[in-house]
């Protein structure tokens, strides 16, 4: 989940168990039957204490699958060794207060696109963030009706 601002301030955090580890939010489904959006609006508001119904939730439509790193693969069951995350942007007006969950965060900060994306060791939260540039002008172009929207 990339959380950014119109202006392309982007939402990063560092982990409470990997000081140093900067990232957006991330999680898990909590059961099988708990559709994506769902899961991505509830880690939202753990990790961030940010309500995501006051905002316009954004599938990205794109899949990631990638090799776990090796200090957290004890969170999985035996023998997983990868994982495929669905991306999701959440844009923001303006930068808005954080309510970190302490036990999985030490600290934010709102950067810009491309600082944020070079802070974050993570290969799929750099790609996601460098895509916002090129996502914010096709969401504009499209609030604009000059490009039709996909039903």
């Amino acid at each position: 989940m990339v959380i950014y601002t119109t202006d392309l301030q982007v939402l990063m955090m560092e982990r409470a168990g990997w000081p140093g580890f900067w990232q957006s939010v991330t999680g898990s489904i909590d059961h099988e039957d708990e559709p994506l959006a769902e899961t991505a609006a509830r880690e939202v508001r753990e990790e961030t204490g940010i309500d995501v119904s006051r905002y316009r939730l954004d599938d990205w439509g794109m899949e990631n699958n990638f090799e776990i790193f090796k200090k957290h693969r004890s969170r999985y069951a035996p023998g997983v060794t990868h994982n495929l995350e669905h991306i999701f942007g959440l844009e923001l007006p303006a930068i808005v207060p954080v309510r970190l969950d302490p036990g999985e965060h030490l600290r934010y900060t709102w950067l810009p696109w491309n600082q944020a994306a070079a802070r974050t060791p993570s290969w799929t939260n750099r790609d996601a963030i460098l895509m916002l540039p090129q996502r914010r002008s096709a969401g504009a172009t499209q609030s604009n009706g000059d490009v039709p929207r996909a039903p």
